[in-house]
């Protein structure tokens, strides 16, 4: 009987794990809105001040102008799709986790050089940047898994 509940516990517990996947890329449960307009989110990119410090990869925009440059470019191929958490974590809060480059060329005195964004944007424009955010990211395909025997 001890052994029936444990089964039934543990099968609710991982039941419980796959239903709290929420879409986009998270299993965190924080989702944004899905009406995301990524064009809309181009606009927001531009109008709040981001092509002067980075590059979107295969995006024509024009060249950043702050000095030192930023070496954080946007965009390109991944191993894996960035959460809505990530993206809104890094606008609202730059500082929190710094990207891998060289920590003297992204902050200053262990605080990113990006500016945070909590008072210089709109909900709608936090989703739109989101969503072309995420459209300019390629999941890289994984290689195959073979198990020698």
């Amino acid at each position: 009987m001890l052994h029936c509940s444990r089964a039934l516990v543990i099968a609710a517990l991982l039941s419980a794990g796959v239903g709290c996947d929420s879409g986009r890329h998270s299993t965190a449960g924080f989702r944004l809105p899905a009406d995301g307009n990524p064009e809309r989110g181009r606009q927001a990119f531009s109008d709040l001040g981001c092509p002067a410090c980075h590059r979107v990869v295969a995006l024509d925009l024009p060249s950043p102008t702050v000095q030192p440059p930023v070496p954080v470019v946007l965009g390109g191929e991944v191993d894996r799709k960035l959460s809505d958490a990530y993206f809104v974590t890094s606008l609202l809060s730059p500082s929190h986790q710094l990207a891998l480059y060289p920590k003297e060329q992204i902050a200053t005195h262990g605080v990113s050089r990006m500016p945070t964004y909590t008072d210089k944007m709109s909900a709608r424009q936090m989703v739109d940047l989101v969503a072309f955010l995420q459209s300019r990211y390629i999941e890289r395909p994984s290689l195959p898994t073979y198990n020698y025997r």
